[in-house]
């Protein structure tokens, strides 16, 4: 089969861990017998550098073209001034908004081999297997008003945490759907005891319920949320949640498994269902990591799963996509480790040969 790939590497790591993807993608074709048409094209810090703007035209109309985008990270410190007219992050908020990218997928996963290396007991995380369902083109990001004045008073600023019925119907049912090809338990996070949005997000889950009586629904308030997943993490199956709170949950249930280099993400355009394509754009939760950029030690995991989800959501590969994370658990199992997760006795591994382990390990 021949699909589409956007490449868009972006900032710091991003171009590092990318290319260590774009290998594991390349092998994969080899092995299934597929052949990929990738193409690359800037956003973020790179793209302002050269064009001024942070997604520039071509690159959403390379994305368009494609049947899916690999997404490495975006983020600039020259960028980090407040009076700042563009910053790398429009170019990812842009995208997102474009391509109609409403329902963000974040799993959280902690292999048996990594739970020692951890800041929590080993038998409270161990087989915490979780998803997260967030949604990604409204509340506080995208809300209006959204401005900054400044007063006799002194200086303001305002941000609107907006959701219509239909955003929140969309996103609650792509949570069900998951939920269903899954343990059947949605846990709907809000703040309804002191939110407006929140309380008329929580009446449309009750609502779309009815639709789904073979899950299981329960309502958690975020802050109740917050301290379970660090407490009892394998209570969870599916979590379904606003922009904000999606943000700031899955940064810290990234701990669990480790190292945000652990984590993947799915973006996707539609609801996944059984046996159906969705357009997405796949990227590693974390970020450009500026610091560590060019030597060598980014970890490509969060990155090489970000594909394998791409096979899954977007190009409906399920074996291919099993495969890859297959070879990530054997490269994991037999010890060797990026320095963002190494322990005592472990095999320490460059971002580069990371890539050609896990590369190994899909063609064995």
């Amino acid at each position: 089969m021949k699909f589409k790939i956007a490449q868009l590497s972006g900032d710091g790591i991003g171009p590092e861990v990318v290319a260590q993807a774009v290998k594991v993608l390349k092998a994969a074709g080899s092995k299934f017998g597929h052949e990929f048409d990738i193409r690359s094209g800037l956003i973020g810090g790179a793209a302002i550098d050269r064009t001024g703007s942070a997604l520039p035209e071509e690159t959403l109309k390379l994305a368009r073209w494609s049947d899916a985008v690999l997404f490495g990270a975006v983020g600039d410190p020259k960028f980090d001034d407040p009076r700042a007219k563009v910053r790398p992050e429009d170019g990812l908020l842009a995208i997102r908004k474009k391509l109609k990218l409403f329902a963000n997928l974040r799993p959280v996963k902690v292999y048996d081999e990594l739970a020692d290396g951890t800041v929590f007991k080993p038998d409270v995380i161990k087989n915490t297997d979780f998803l997260f369902v967030r949604e990604l083109t409204g509340g506080l990001y995208f809300g209006k008003p959204k401005k900054r004045w400044e007063t006799s008073a002194g200086r303001k600023a305002v941000d609107s945490m907006a959701y219509s019925e239909q955003e929140i119907e969309r996103i609650v049912r792509a949570g069900f759907e998951l939920a269903r090809s899954r343990k059947s338990k949605l846990t709907s996070v809000d703040k309804a005891n002191v939110l407006e949005s929140s309380r008329l997000w929580r009446q449309v889950a009750i609502e779309v319920s009815k639709d789904y009586p073979d899950v299981l629904l329960e309502h958690m308030l975020v802050d109740t949320c917050a301290m379970r997943i660090m407490l009892t993490p394998r209570d969870f199956d599916v979590l379904v949640t606003e922009n904000t709170f999606g943000d700031i949950l899955t940064d810290e249930a990234s701990m669990l498994a480790g190292s945000m280099g652990m984590l993947p993400s799915a973006s996707l355009a539609g609801v996944p269902a059984k046996n159906t394509k969705i357009f997405g754009l796949y990227e590693p939760i974390h970020g450009s990591a500026p610091t560590i950029a060019g030597k060598d030690i980014a970890n490509p995991i969060a990155t090489i799963l970000s594909l394998a989800m791409l096979f899954r959501y977007s190009l409906n590969l399920a074996e291919e996509a099993l495969a890859v994370e297959n070879a990530v658990s054997k490269v994991l199992k037999a010890g060797h480790r990026t320095c963002d997760i190494i322990g005592s006795g472990k095999k320490s591994a460059g971002t580069n040969e990371m890539g050609d382990l896990i590369v190994k390990a899909l063609g064995e």
